[in-house]
């Protein structure tokens, strides 16, 4: 992380913490924890065509599914993210 570009911004019902990564790092990150204290975090995703296509899944098939069940799912594909809305295509 990357500290002078790293930003936390509080309000009464809403909070924003924008994180800069260091300029060797790279790829995507996948999730982050939260939460009051060290013993009590939970974890957040960030949004990605991997993280949308699992929860997605997820909710379509909560139980373990068959393989054709699985074959079967809808192809999701994130198209763009904006701090405002996601547009994602499902075939």
């Amino acid at each position: 992380l990357v500290s002078p570009e790293s930003s936390v911004s509080v309000s009464a019902h809403n909070a924003v913490v924008g994180l800069a990564k260091a300029p060797g790092s790279t790829g995507l990150w996948d999730k982050f924890s939260f939460g009051p204290d060290p013993s009590a975090l939970q974890e957040g995703l960030f949004v990605s065509e991997e993280n949308v296509d699992g929860f997605l899944g997820t909710a379509f098939c909560p139980s373990p599914c068959s393989q054709s069940a699985l074959e079967s799912q809808a192809l999701i594909e994130v198209l763009d993210v904006t701090e405002d809305r996601i547009q994602i295509r499902v075939e």
